[in-house]
This record gives structure tokens, C-alpha cells and sequence, in this order.
């Protein structure tokens, strides 16, 4: 290729390239003019414009990395005061546009979330669908940042709703899918410490101590009643671990801690005190009570037998936290870094 040509094929990709720039331009332009960059979906559809735009030059003209580092430095200088147009953010446009070809689609839902939560769900998850489930929970239940972030590193969408249940012989529809989504298996509190060895009271003690993040891990809609809640039956004293109130389902939630695996007769007691809570506390406008197992472990076919002809709502889970041999007493239930056990048992020795 001569020079002459040469030259001509550069000033003709330049001129391409200024056309591009200025088109993109325009279009920030217009969307300022419409105040449509203080609005999240106007936002969001311009991003996905940017992104698609350049993910075609890439894959009909073969753009490169060094094209798009251009035009992030070109939109820095034109638009100095906009925040938005770094080369990391763009590069996150291309893969937004590549995911959503068909934004029309998905625009209900991902065009909904702030844009931090859409790179969040980029980041994070693989499939659509994935990120179509979290973008609908983010919507229904106005999740923060930092908490989209807890549940995506906790995998709630492949915990929620996996309780194993009797909710569609014992509650009424819609009810039962309701109360059946309210629960996960298995409950994640990697915030606790807690010994191998470990009783109910120590579990208690731990969740409590770490009430916040408890509250969270269960979910939207339950409100801690208390703990070591008092019932007087047949001249006789019981204790229910903790008992909820879900504000969205209006029902009581009795919650016992088991720190073993689950047995067939746990469903027994609690039968028990959902009998006596429904009896003794529940106002004529609330729904059934329901009870959730909360046990160390679980065989799945064994709970499945346990409550095939129980009249009451009963969900049976597990849960997972961090265990270690033996903990000091002061410490036992919240331990925030193995560091700190260390230097525990430096200061003992």
C-alpha cells in the first residue's frame, strides 16, 4: 500500500470516527437539554445507546481498545463537569448494550435501578435471568447498594423460597406462596462465630448480638417480637425461642433454634406453640401463625415425612455459619476475624 493510500485510509477512519463522536455528542446533548440525565430510565436508556452503538463499530469495523480510550477522552474534555464518561464506566455501557440486545424487552426492569446496581449485576452474575430476578427484587423491595451486594455474595436467588414447607395444604392461596417465598434454605449467618459444639443458646445469643444483620439475612417484613417469649398453658410455663411478626404476610412467625440436625419430633413442639400463639396472641385480623425449624442440618426426606399430616404451617431450614473447635465465652456467638481469636488466646496464654 502506498503512503498516499495509506493516508487516505486514515483520514477516512478520522473522518468516521469525528462523525461517530459527534452524533454521540448530540445525544448527551439532547438528554441534558431534556433533563434526562437526572432521571434513572433516561439515563440508563443513553448508556445502553452509547454501549450498543460502539459494541457495533467493534464487531462490524473491528474497533479496539484504543478507539474507545479516545472517545473517553474525548467525552472528558467536551463534557468536563459530567461524571459518567470514564473509560471503565463506557467499557461497562459496551457489556450493558451486549447483555441487553433486545433493551426494549428488559428496560422495565433493568431501566428501573440505579446504574451502580446494573454494574453490580454485571459483575456478579452470568445468565439474564439471574440478573432479571435480582433487578425485580431490587424494585419490590427498594434494596440499597451495599444490600444488593448481601445478597448477591449470599446467592438468595437460589435460597429463597427453598424452604422445605407444608404452606399448600395448611395455608390459602395466595397466602401460601407468599409465606413459601418469605423463607430461604439455607439461612447464610457468616456473621456468627460459633463452636462445633454449640447449644441453642449460644445460637441465640449470637443473633441477637447480631440483631441488624439478622433481621436483614431473614428478609423483608419481619419485626422481632422478643426472645424467651413467656406462654402459660395448662398451669404450665413454655418459652418460645423468638418470635416475629411479618408485617407483609400479618401473621406471628415463631422461630426455634435447633443446634443439631432436624428430628421428626421438633414438629411436635412446634405444632404446640403455634396451637397456643394462634390461641393467646393472635388478634381476629391477623393470619395463621407459622413456624419455621431453624436446625444445624436436615434430611430432606425425613422432614418431607414429618410434616405430610401436620394441620399447622411449619417450614423446616437449615443454616450455615462459621465454626470453629473451641471459642472463650466472651467471644462466643460474634467473631469478627480469626485475628482477633488469636490474639485472645495469646493474651490467655
Amino acid at each position: 500500500m502506498s503512503s498516499n493510500t495509506a493516508l487516505k485510509v486514515q483520514a477516512k477512519d478520522l473522518k468516521e470516527y469525528k462523525a461517530f463522536f459527534k452524533e454521540i455528542k448530540e445525544k448527551i446533548l439532547t438528554s441534558q437539554i431534556k433533563a434526562a440525565l437526572a432521571i434513572n430510565h433516561e439515563l440508563i436508556n443513553l448508556y445502553w445507546e452509547i454501549g450498543s452503538k460502539i459494541h457495533l463499530k467493534q464487531k462490524d469495523e473491528g474497533w479496539g481498545a484504543k478507539t474507545v480510550e479516545n472517545l473517553a477522552k474525548d467525552f472528558k474534555s467536551t463534557f468536563p463537569k459530567m461524571k459518567g464518561f470514564s473509560l471503565t464506566n463506557i467499557k461497562y455501557m459496551v457489556q450493558f448494550a451486549r447483555e441487553y440486545p433486545e433493551f426494549a424487552i428488559s428496560q422495565q426492569v433493568v431501566g428501573q435501578i440505579p446504574w451502580g446496581h446494573n454494574i453490580l449485576l454485571l459483575q456478579k452474575l452470568e445468565t439474564l435471568q439471574d440478573r432479571l430476578w435480582y433487578a425485580h427484587k431490587t424494585i419490590e423491595h427498594g434494596w440499597s447498594r451495599s444490600v444488593l451486594i448481601h445478597w448477591l455474595d449470599s446467592g438468595l436467588h437460589k435460597r429463597e423460597g427453598k424452604a422445605i414447607t407444608n404452606f399448600q395444604i395448611t395455608l390459602p392461596s395466595p397466602q401460601s406462596d407468599l409465606a413459601h417465598q418469605a423463607l430461604k434454605d439455607p439461612y447464610c449467618f457468616d456473621f456468627l462465630t460459633l463452636r462445633d459444639k454449640h447449644d441453642e443458646k449460644e445460637l441465640e445469643s449470637g443473633l441477637l448480638d447480631h440483631v441488624q444483620r439478622f433481621l436483614l439475612e431473614l428478609g423483608a417484613g419481619f419485626s422481632l417480637v422478643g426472645r424467651q417469649v413467656h406462654l402459660e398453658v395448662g398451669n404450665q410455663d413454655f418459652y418460645i425461642d423468638l418470635l416475629f411478626y411479618h408485617y407483609k404476610l400479618r401473621c406471628f412467625i415463631v422461630v426455634e433454634l435447633k443446634a443439631t440436625d432436624f428430628k421428626p419430633e421438633f414438629v411436635g413442639k412446634m405444632n404446640f406453640y403455634l396451637s397456643a400463639v394462634d390461641d393467646k396472641m393472635r388478634h381476629p385480623d391477623d393470619k395463621s401463625t407459622i413456624g419455621l425449624l431453624l436446625c444445624k442440618g436436615k434430611n430432606k426426606v425425613v422432614a418431607e415425612y414429618a410434616l405430610r399430616d401436620v394441620n399447622k404451617p411449619i417450614g423446616i431450614s437449615q443454616y450455615e455459619a462459621k465454626i470453629i473447635e473451641s471459642l472463650p465465652d466472651e467471644l462466643k456467638g460474634s467473631l469478627p476475624s480469626i485475628e482477633q481469636i488469636e490474639q485472645e488466646l495469646e493474651t490467655r496464654e
